[in-house]
């Protein structure tokens, strides 16, 4: 089967509406918007496949002008879908781009038209797609293999509809839009239809791998208090444990709610759940640049901190105890006070386990609350 340009044009109709619905089928699984204004640009660019054939019948108006334009929209759904991807939003001039695709309406039906149709469009795709690619940089954080893929995918495709443009204009290349004639037509025809193939998949790539993180995240967190649970401290107390030494101390904090129970049984599980949650954003609030929080279960926390001293370690105790105490008389009354009870170890190598510093932290607990509670113990390991 020869490569003419009907039979580009309808396996590219066919591998767009693959993407379409592969990408609509992910979007109601995970429900991420990005996914879903890609899905619609493939869509999109479908029905104007479809479109570009009827151009060999005579429909000019539908089969060139109609289909180009979908081809643009198409690509602005693509960056529509990157920045909400990025959580960018864009500025209000890429929503007058339909405006300037109206104004080719205007070109007279001269032997030229073609050109400036071809020239136009091509200029409008190339600034879409690298205006795209410029949202995926890094902004600081690591991106990952599908987004880095998409990135570069957009890029080559925006340069070479800019290389389109250029050509027309510096080498006075012959087109004929309606009848597909032009070698520069037919190089742009079968390289659409390898763009749409590699977009599809950096995009699909680009949404696994985000879904993937996700779940891990959610694997590691406390569902409550969106804190480390038990596992993920276990995972990364090693690195901060191994950084003690006698000039740089580090420090377990083990943290217990007092008469956490009578707010359970006079105000409900609810109200329990409030003071939980409070708690863990007053301790990603006041914790020091590299600390590790975590919730080890119930109304228990911990964190680990390295750099510390012993007046360091009462001080945020203190600070905390108070915070917390003020909180919950005003929140929710109870025959006794709501208040928290620290116990502290200081460690200046570093611990056989974790769980053997635990144990310490666990008597220095219970000897905080031994000696009346809303108190701050703090204790040396040997």
């Amino acid at each position: 089967m020869a490569l003419d340009p009907s039979t580009i044009l309808i396996l590219t109709t066919a591998l767009a509406a693959a993407a379409a619905l592969y990408l609509a089928v992910e979007w109601r699984s995970v429900r991420e918007k990005s996914l879903l204004f890609w899905s619609a640009g493939f869509a999109v660019i479908t029905v104007g496949c479809v479109l570009a054939l009827l151009r060999t019948s005579g429909f000019l108006l539908i089969g060139i002008w109609f289909a180009n334009g979908l081809l643009i929209a198409a690509h602005w759904l693509f960056l529509a879908g990157v920045a909400r991807f990025m959580d960018m939003r864009l500025s209000r001039a890429w929503y007058l781009l339909p405006l300037a695709w109206l104004a080719m309406l205007l070109v007279p039906g001269a032997p030229w038209w073609s050109k400036v149709m071809f020239v136009v469009q091509s200029l409008l795709i190339a600034g879409i797609c690298l205006r795209a690619s410029y949202l995926l940089r890094p902004h600081g954080v690591s991106l990952s293999v599908g987004a880095v893929q998409l990135r570069y995918v957009l890029l080559l495709h925006g340069l070479f509809y800019f290389a389109k443009a250029a050509s027309i204009v510096a080498l006075n290349t012959f087109v004929d839009l309606a009848g597909f004639r032009g070698e520069v037509i037919q190089i742009s025809l079968v390289e659409g239809a390898m763009a749409i193939m590699l977009i599809a998949l950096s995009m699909t790539g680009t949404e696994r791998h985000r879904r993937e993180e996700r779940i891990e995240q959610l694997a590691a967190r406390d569902p409550l208090t969106a804190l480390y649970n038990r596992r993920a401290l276990d995972e990364r107390a090693p690195a901060l444990l191994e950084q003690a030494s006698p000039h740089s101390p580090g420090a377990l904090l083990l943290i217990d709610i007092d008469n956490f129970k009578q707010v359970n049984d006079l105000h409900g599980h609810s109200a329990g759940d409030k003071l939980l949650v409070a708690l863990s954003e007053m301790l990603c609030n006041t914790l020091p640049q590299g600390a590790l929080a975590a919730r080890l279960g119930g109304d228990e926390f911990v964190i680990l901190l390295h750099g510390a001293s012993s007046d360091s370690v009462v001080a945020l105790g203190n600070a905390l105890r108070g915070m917390f105490g003020q909180m919950a008389q005003q929140a929710f009354a109870t025959p006794k006070a709501v208040t928290l009870s620290v116990g502290a170890t200081l460690f200046e190598r570093p611990p056989a386990s974790l769980a053997a510093l635990l144990e310490l932290g666990d008597a220095a607990l219970y000897s905080s609350k031994r000696e009346g509670r809303d108190s701050v113990r703090v204790v040396r390991a040997a």
